[in-house]
């Protein structure tokens, strides 16, 4: 598909979705703050937390969240858009707390099964572990995602709204 002057006019406005730029954004701080989890509580500096899964504060949590926070707050909280996405993010929330944190404690025991049953030349692959959320994780990035976002849509708006404001962009 090519692209027409037209359509890449069109693109700029994703840019004006301040709820889809807050909820990305409070992932993405969420995700930034497990390497500061890390480097406080474990005072080791592991940046390949920023690419994993599981870890505090979950960052699923605090995208879903965000985004629930973001519609209810640009349609209302009465609206049926925002119970289907406070939905979604319960739903999200219980399987990082449930479905994906017993898979990542199965993959644990495989795991301890298999090291104690090879001997020490073995190159097998061991399954990864850290999936999922303990509840308080889950927690923790679900009450980041509203503060995150919230005043980021109140104060901030879009990021075409600030591109604007700043005299980046004249649409």
């Amino acid at each position: 598909m090519s692209i027409t002057p037209s359509s890449e006019f069109q693109l700029i406005y994703i840019l004006d979705n301040a709820v889809l730029s807050w909820g990305l954004a409070a992932c993405g701080i969420a995700q930034f703050s497990k390497l500061l989890f890390e480097l406080i509580f474990k005072q080791r500096w592991r940046p390949s937390v920023l690419i994993e899964t599981g870890g505090m504060p979950s960052s699923h949590s605090a995208l879903v969240t965000a985004t629930a926070a973001g519609v209810g707050l640009q349609l209302g909280f009465d609206d049926p858009l925002f119970a289907f996405a406070s939905i979604i993010a319960f739903i999200v929330m219980y399987d990082a707390s449930g479905i994906r944190r017993s898979a990542g404690l199965t993959a644990a025991k495989v795991n301890q099964i298999v090291k104690s049953n090879s001997n020490e030349s073995s190159t097998e692959t061991t399954l990864k572990e850290s999936l999922g959320h303990t509840k308080v994780e889950v927690l923790v990035g679900s009450l980041l995602g509203p503060t995150v976002a919230l005043p980021g849509i109140l104060f901030i708006g879009s990021p075409l709204h600030l591109l604007q404001m700043i005299g980046l962009v004249s649409v």
